[in-house]
């Protein structure tokens, strides 16, 4: 792979190369579309780790997105200026830290676009209702094998890939170098997975974006790895390291703001990453355990960028001719620290009470919702409806209404259902599902 061809900021469709602008390039235009897009606002309302929160400190995917662009464009300029040294016909086709920057800024920004209501507890209720659920199973023999897959394995980061190359959300078209860093599992569903890799951990695109990725993949000389399959453009490895720097830290620090963690453990976890920096001192100057635990949590995230950075330059050769495919955040001399992070958010957090009860209510809501929404999709357009199923088919904003009546397929029409119930915000969710359950008429 080479960076002038990864560095394409063509948009899916396009056939003549438009010029390198520098005064407001292509990449920052990815940014300002997702951040005016509706899927991007949504996110406000939607679980990163506390479902619903109802403190004012607790992060939101909408504060978590924010923050892992704010990292990623970090890592991104240290990377960019080390490149642009070591390889001056980045910098003669006018190409700048601020595009490096622009690129993994925006895919940051977008990376979480595709997950639903209620975390990962709402990937997995979507998955298990095809896997499990009666009304489910009914599906299996109406869609191809490849389909079936999709629907088995609801995806976040595929679902993201979807929901940025829609008709809908105002057309984004994002460049396909922003969709190549955000895609951190360049395969399909039903591709063989290679789990040495880390990029097949999971996959990045449905059946119906197979056209799409193989000319993103083609037009940036992404290295094939088989049927469907691809080495990561190595910006992905960056986007990758800021959610994972923001995710650990910052859940640690709502975790003891919600008193589940205590400070001083927080306080010599976030030391050890920091290392000489630290002061005891100087942190037991600071007014408020608030502002303390903010302080530590910036200075934890500076050197978590500085080696991942550094990280990023020593195997960024490796990850051109795609021998190189593992995460950052564990290559890095803060990597024990961040192990002994993970397993106490494990214990503490992801399994603490607050978090189980409320994902195991999110799993009842999005069970019930796409039951119904699915079946009514699929008798209105391949059966006979009841009235019941008409009745649900009006709570349907008016852009899926239109979608699905150019539908020819039920894995379109089932995707079309999975667009709504994974673009509900948490809230939404639960007023729908009070709704249709009747807990909640209108007096």
């Amino acid at each position: 792979m080479n960076w002038l061809q990864l560095l394409s900021h063509k948009r899916p469709g396009e056939t003549d190369l438009v010029k390198h602008d520098q005064t407001r390039s292509r990449f920052e235009q990815d940014f300002d579309r997702i951040i005016f897009s509706h899927p991007f606002r949504k996110l406000q309302d939607k679980t990163q780790v506390f479902p619903l929160p109802e403190d004012d400190f607790v992060h939101t995917r909408l504060t978590h997105s924010l923050e892992v662009s704010v990292v990623g464009r970090s890592l991104a300029k240290n990377a960019g200026n080390h490149l642009l040294e070591k390889y001056p016909e980045i910098k003669n086709e006018g190409y700048t830290t601020h595009d490096f920057g622009g690129i993994v800024g925006a895919a940051c920004l977008a990376h979480d676009l595709g997950n639903p209501p209620f975390g990962h507890s709402g990937e997995d209720s979507i998955s298990s209702f095809f896997l499990t659920n009666e009304a489910g199973l009914f599906f299996k023999d109406k869609v191809s094998e490849s389909e079936w897959e999709d629907l088995i394995t609801f995806e976040g980061n595929a679902q993201g890939l979807r929901i940025l190359n829609g008709k809908g959300n105002g057309g984004l078209k994002l460049t396909f170098a922003t969709l190549g860093a955000f895609t951190k599992y360049p395969l399909s569903s039903s591709s063989e997975k290679d789990k040495s890799r880390k990029s097949q951990n999971k996959f990045g695109y449905y059946q119906c974006n197979a056209a799409l990725f193989s000319e993103m993949a083609n037009e940036m000389g992404l290295i094939s790895l088989g049927k469907n399959k691809w080495c990561r453009h190595p910006l992905a490895f960056l986007v990758e390291a800021a959610d994972d720097i923001c995710y650990h830290i910052i859940d640690l620090e709502d975790g003891c703001r919600l008193g589940l963690v205590p400070f001083e453990t927080v306080k010599e976890l976030l030391a050890e990453i920091i290392g000489d920096s630290y002061s005891e001192e100087k942190v037991q100057k600071i007014p408020s355990q608030h502002e303390r635990l903010g302080t530590l949590r910036a200075m934890a995230i500076g050197q978590l960028i500085k080696e991942c950075s550094e990280a990023f330059i020593n195997h960024e050769e490796a990850m051109l001719d795609g021998s190189f495919d593992d995460d950052l955040t564990s290559l890095i001399p803060s990597a024990p620290a961040m192990k002994k992070i993970i397993d106490l958010s494990i214990e503490k957090i992801y399994r603490s009470k607050l978090v189980l009860e409320k994902e195991a209510g999110g799993y009842e809501v999005i069970d019930n919702l796409i039951e119904s929404f699915a079946t009514a999709v699929y008798t209105k357009n391949f059966d006979q409806p009841l009235p019941k199923h008409k009745s649900i088919l009006r709570l349907l904003p008016e852009e899926y209404e239109v979608q699905l009546k150019f539908v020819s397929s039920v894995y379109d029409a089932l995707q079309i259902v999975i667009d709504f119930i994974s673009g509900l915000t948490d809230s939404h969710a639960v007023r729908l599902y009070k709704t249709i359950k009747g807990y909640r008429l209108p007096v």
